[in-house]
């Protein structure tokens, strides 16, 4: 029997600092791909640029946005859980909800924006975000050694999963309008800032049993780069609103693929008085077994465990490890770049919009489990009610299958020119005690000073009436005229 005095530890793990994200979009649940506004549209839906409202000016102050989630703990879990020891029941439904998701995983997503950069005006917007994310599995053959011990697990899959990415994601986007839809298309600069993952193809890890022994190997392939370049688009079209809907699909992140260990102006600045990154030296730099990683090198981890069985537990030969670093070159001896995919994610939707109530509901899905992308369908549906234009409230709920829910709620406070937006969603939960993360986005933002209001339009059929001084004026002015004429008229000719 294992104590579940293990659990709390794990749970640990799941605190540690995905797709582009808002304040209003996380209040919505992420149903945003027809109604996302000006700036707000990059990520989303570009050829809504050519929708924004008055077509005002928009720029972002400030905004950030944190987002941490797994896939099996809850406070709800682990008070079901809590007691001393598992019974069989309760190890058969953690493991069976365990190997149905892969492994027990942990993301962390972080988003800020860079102040006075992004804005929008007309049909186009300039935006410029740091984003970072991480993502951490451990397979669920761990779990399985660990409550069920090795009898009747033959062989183990011990393969984990680990990457980290930070990237500043630059993008110059534009929308087209026609009579009754809009095109529009981002042009993405990605400026990778850092990554470190497990490559998937080259790393592989077992634990196997015979009825007298067990054995295992592993090892771990782990690329790191500092610097790098590439490019990505946003691909998109909307209708118009026609009797307050209006529809539109979009891809996002086409073609996405950053190139690592490039010349860049990080390697610059954190390079040490040798000008040369990767030595001793650096202002940072990755680190594997005490020594520095550069381009030209990759870190790889391997252990061996040899026949441990009962007569030989003592012995220091039966586990060994090693950790190293191997050269990444190629045959001129340069550093070999590697590439690494920006996940795409597909995205359609519809709304609806009557008097104060806007509804919106989006279907996405991505194309690999990697980092904020996931291959399964997600639905999302999400209300805004403007009873008070001022103080939007915001409400949204996502299904992804039963075990992956998010309920979001959110409020504004638009007074003239500014915009001030607070989003928050339970992630894999319906409420604090449920939820298996959270997201919480906070964001700024200024528009023209004739604030976001919709104008009251101008009769165009015929000349704008006179101000009343002007007509008090002019009148004055004719009365004294025709006085004047009439003066002229009586006054006998002296001749």
């Amino acid at each position: 029997m294992m104590r579940k005095k293990i659990i709390p530890s794990l749970l640990l793990l799941s605190i540690l600092f995905g797709q582009k994200s808002d304040p209003r979009t996380v209040a919505l649940a992420g149903a945003t791909t027809t109604i996302a506004d000006g700036i707000y549209a990059v990520g989303y839906n570009p050829a809504l640029i050519a929708y924004q409202r008055e077509k005002p000016f928009m720029m972002q102050v400030g905004g950030f946005d944190l987002g941490l989630n797994n896939n099996y703990i809850s406070m709800a879990r682990l008070n079901f859980l809590s007691g001393d020891t598992l019974d069989s029941a309760e190890k058969t439904a953690i493991l069976n909800r365990l190997e149905n998701n892969g492994g027990l995983s942990f993301k962390m997503s972080g988003q800020a924006a860079l102040p006075a950069i992004n804005f929008a005006s007309g049909n186009m917007a300039i935006t410029s975000n740091l984003m970072y994310f991480s993502s951490y599995t451990m397979p669920a053959g761990m779990a399985r050694l660990i409550l069920e011990g090795n009898a009747n697990n033959p062989n183990i899959d011990m393969t984990f999963n680990y990457e980290i990415m930070a990237v500043n994601e630059t993008s110059f986007s534009f929308a087209v309008p026609f009579d009754s839809y809009a095109l529009g298309i981002s042009i993405k600069s990605l400026q990778g800032l850092l990554y470190m993952g497990i490559d998937p193809d080259s790393s592989k890890a077992d634990f196997i049993t015979t009825p007298f022994a067990v054995h295992g190997s592993g090892r771990y392939y782990i690329r790191s780069g500092v610097g790098g370049k590439g490019w990505g688009l946003d691909l998109g079209v909307a209708t118009k609103e026609i009797n307050g809907m209006r529809f539109g699909v979009s891809l996002i992140n086409a073609f996405g693929v950053i190139k690592w260990n490039e010349p860049s102006f990080i390697k610059d600045v954190l390079a040490g008085k040798d000008k040369k990154f990767g030595n001793s030296d650096d202002v940072w730099h990755f680190k594997w077994g005490g020594k520095a990683l550069s381009d030209s090198v990759a870190a790889v981890y391997t252990y061996n465990i040899d026949s441990l069985r009962a007569d030989n537990l003592s012995s220091r030969t039966i586990f060994s490890s090693n950790s190293d670093v191997v050269y990444n070159l190629d045959e001129n001896g340069k550093p070999k770049p590697f590439n690494i995919r920006y996940p795409a994610i597909f995205r359609m939707g519809a709304s609806f919009k009557k008097d104060a109530l806007l509804v919106s509901t989006d279907i996405t899905t991505g194309f690999e489990n990697r980092l904020y992308a996931n291959s399964r369908w997600r639905w999302a549906i999400g209300a805004e009610l403007y009873r008070y234009p001022v103080m939007p409230l915001r409400l949204g709920f996502a299904w992804e299958g039963m075990d992956r829910t998010e309920l979001g709620m959110g409020i504004g406070f638009h007074g003239g020119p500014v915009m001030i937006d607070l989003g928050f969603s339970f992630k894999s939960g319906m409420w604090v005690h449920t939820m298996k993360g959270f997201n919480f986005s906070l964001g700024f933002t200024m528009t023209d000073f004739k604030g976001r209001k919709a104008k009251e339009g101008k009769d165009s059929s015929g000349p704008s009436p006179p101000l009343e001084n002007s007509n008090d004026e002019a009148s004055q002015d004719l009365e004294g005229s025709l006085s004047n004429e009439n003066q002229e008229q009586d006054t006998p000719d002296k001749e």
